[in-house]
C-alpha cells in the first residue's frame, strides 16, 4: 500500500520553473519612484535656487529689501559680497549679499500707502 502511494509521489512531475523577470523590469519601480521624486521635489528647488542667485546678481543701489531674519533696509552700497543697508533711524549695518531675502514689494506687495498728514 505504502508502495502505491510513493509511486504516485514520484511519477508527478514538478512544474516548470517561472522564468526570472528581466533587470529593467525589476529596476523598472524604483527608476520611476527616482523620476517622480526628481519632478516634485528636486526640480523645483533647483529653479528656485536660479531665481534667488538671478536676483542677488541684479541687487542694485536704492532698492528695499529684507534680509533671512527679517530686517528691512535699503541699499545704500554694494560689493561683490557685502551689502550695506539702511534701516529706519538712520543705522547702517553690513551683511553678506548671500543673506538678502528679496525685495519688499515683492513680500508686502505694493500695499504701501502714502502717511496722511
Amino acid at each position: 500500500m505504502l508502495g502505491l502511494i510513493f509511486a504516485n509521489a514520484y511519477a508527478q512531475t514538478a512544474a516548470p520553473a517561472a522564468e526570472a523577470p528581466s533587470a529593467f523590469m525589476s529596476m523598472a519601480p524604483l527608476i520611476m519612484v527616482f523620476a517622480i521624486f526628481y519632478i516634485l521635489m528636486l526640480r523645483p528647488q533647483q529653479k528656485r535656487a536660479q531665481k534667488q542667485r538671478d536676483y542677488l546678481k541684479s541687487l542694485e543701489k536704492g532698492s528695499e529689501v529684507y534680509t533671512n531674519s527679517g530686517i528691512i533696509g535699503k541699499i545704500t552700497a554694494i560689493s561683490e559680497k557685502v551689502v550695506t543697508l539702511e534701516l529706519e533711524g538712520g543705522t547702517k549695518i553690513k551683511i553678506l549679499r548671500s543673506h538678502i531675502g528679496g525685495a519688499v514689494d515683492e513680500v508686502l506687495g505694493n500695499k504701501t500707502q502714502p502717511k496722511k498728514a
